[in-house]
């Protein structure tokens, strides 16, 4: 037997914010930003901001963010989840924020971080966050 540890497979903060995006648009979620702040703020390095349509899909894509991410290492905390409403899940260098439309629009993070540069993300997945944008009336 071998007293070797396996290690955990690593995400830089961009990848893992990116990999989040992902795994959100994998579940319906749309309007999805990542920010960078680390030139304005030591809360974290990067933001992700979701929405989603109700309290079921913001708690589902909460689930699987953890679950598909926890090879990576275990989520920090996660407030919110089971009202739903307003979720974040907190990765250290990386905060997801799950919001439902109208609790999105009142706390404003978008405009709160304005100042922070937002982060590319890659073709095919912006082009699954405009598709789950057409789907839903918003």
């Amino acid at each position: 037997m071998s007293d070797q540890k396996t290690e955990k497979p690593t995400l830089s903060a961009r990848e893992r914010a990116i990999r989040c995006a992902e795994l959100a648009a994998d579940k319906k979620g749309y309007d999805i930003r990542v920010l960078d702040i680390t030139r304005i703020s030591t809360i974290a390095d990067l933001l992700v901001i979701v929405s989603g349509q109700s309290d079921r899909q913001n708690q589902a894509i909460c689930d699987h963010i953890r679950k598909e991410l926890k090879k990576y290492g275990k989520v920090q905390e996660i407030e919110g989840e089971t009202d739903g409403k307003w979720i974040v899940m907190d990765y250290s260098d990386v905060l997801v924020h799950i919001f439902h439309e109208e609790q999105r629009r009142r706390y404003d993070l978008d405009g709160l971080w304005e100042k922070g540069e937002p982060v590319e993300l890659p073709p095919d997945l912006q082009a699954t966050i405009a598709a789950n944008a057409a789907s839903f009336t918003i």
